[in-house]
């Protein structure tokens, strides 16, 4: 099958409808120095040309496979943009969709500002609320706090509340730090006992600006204190999988474990991050102005501005391609010999500012970590990938593990086995042992 080329791939526009202005001031946060780019006395707000502008020319520049069109927000804080701006974007898709093709939104908060007002809009129009929340409060306060230097977390509590007080559909972004990286399953029960069944990990990876990697240097001393290292962030993504893999499979969603299954199933994935091209995944600024990437919110990929030139043609232009290909063609030698490359394809290219083990420049600085982990899941994604492919749900892996807990703990005992080949699994899975766990 030929691919198809790369104007005809699904285009995801990330928007930035107030750029970095936020009410918060997490430490962490790359996106606040973006006010550098612009004027000083720069107007953030998008105003209601660029947005019909932005609104009309995504739709346009989607390929006709796409049937369903995903509008994105983030900051900043769009929530800052009020209620009145997030109705006009309503009214502005109804206009512009085409007949068959399906609108769905997201809007990506710090929850600050989500009173019941704010729910009520969201759970009537079906958007998607990912709310930034790291841990419980002497996790997540540690670097999220507000202008004043305080504490954060009740006021996101709450707002999770809200939401699902509302039937508002939401997941949790969860910025993994030098501080919570040594908590996983803290962090990890902490979300799932506040209700969250989707979960993103972000990995936090500051480079130190006056600081010029080699080869004999410590990761540490590449980047920032809050920075995650990759022994950290390895044992925490090990920590919660295997937390996850006997309790929480089907019940609980985490995006690095939903993108290691497609990996492992043969489906490829869907997060640019693990994919082996990027570059349909750009960013608008306030203004109509088009970058590469939100991660490369930058002069020297910045596309052009959609107010004279459409979107379907920046996004589909010979150099943003050369962007996404550049992923794959400056991958080093040793990732190429990897036996994890197809579950992570070298991971995002703005950290790859590590050294290989053979003095090479240009490995992920988390490599060492993400390898760990995907070479700890494998037997678990292996069995997972077999009961999906085989067409049952993924959670058989889980009775498996109970199954052979319970065969442990019966030999710790002295006990025989004695579940007969026609009765019901012991793992609880509702199928005949003969057809379950007795075929381990």
């Amino acid at each position: 099958m030929t691919a198809p080329a790369f104007s005809q791939l699904g285009l995801h526009v990330l928007a930035k409808p107030i750029g970095p202005i936020c009410n918060l001031d997490c430490a962490y946060c790359f996106y606040l120095r973006k006010q550098s780019l612009y004027p000083a006395d720069e107007s953030w707000r998008m105003s209601d040309e660029t947005l019909e502008a932005y609104i009309g020319q995504y739709i346009a520049a989607q390929p006709d496979s796409v049937e369903e069109i995903d509008f994105a927000f983030q900051g900043g804080e769009p929530t800052l943009m009020g209620l009145d701006f997030f109705a006009r974007v309503v009214e502005l898709q109804k206009q512009h969709a085409p007949p068959g093709r399906r609108i769905h939104n997201s809007l990506q908060t710090n929850g600050i500002l989500l009173d019941d007002a704010w729910c009520e809009f969201l759970g009537r129009h079906n958007f998607l609320v990912g709310i930034s929340i790291d841990g419980p409060a002497d996790l997540h306060d540690k670097y999220r706090r507000d202008k004043k230097g305080d504490g954060t977390l009740g006021r996101v509590t709450a707002a999770v509340q809200r939401l699902s007080e509302h039937r508002v559909e939401f997941n949790a972004l969860t910025c993994i730090n030098r501080h919570n990286a040594d908590h996983p399953l803290r962090v990890y029960r902490f979300l799932r006992e506040l209700g969250v069944r989707f979960i993103q990990f972000i990995p936090i990876v500051e480079r130190c600006g006056d600081v010029r990697p080699r080869a004999d240097m410590p990761p540490e001393a590449m980047v920032s204190e809050r920075s995650v290292l990759p022994g950290q962030l390895g044992a925490c993504l090990i920590g919660v999988f295997d937390d996850w893999v006997r309790n929480d499979v089907g019940r609980i969603f985490v995006r690095d474990f939903d993108q290691a299954l497609g990996a492992w199933a043969g489906a490829g994935a869907s997060l640019c991050v693990h994919a082996k091209h990027c570059g349909r995944a750009t960013a608008i600024e306030h203004n109509g102005d088009l970058y590469s990437c939100d991660h490369y919110v930058d002069p020297a990929h910045l596309l052009g501005n959609i107010h004279q030139t459409p979107i379907a043609e920046l996004a589909g232009s010979a150099r943003q391609e050369q962007f996404g290909t550049e992923k794959e063609t400056t991958l080093p030698e040793v990732c190429r010999r990897c036996e994890v490359l197809f579950a992570c394809n070298g991971l995002c290219p703005k950290d790859r500012f590590a050294y290989t083990p053979d003095g090479r420049p240009g490995l992920h600085f988390l490599c060492p970590g993400y390898k760990a982990f995907f070479s700890h899941i494998a037997p678990h994604m292996r069995a997972m990938a077999a009961e999906v492919q085989a067409g049952r749900p993924a959670t058989g892996v889980m009775h498996r593990l109970r199954a052979e807990q319970q065969d442990k703990q019966q030999a710790a005992r002295g006990e025989p086995r004695s579940v007969g080949r026609n009765a019901p699994c012991p793992c609880g899975s509702g199928r005949k042992f003969k057809v379950c766990c007795m075929r381990r």
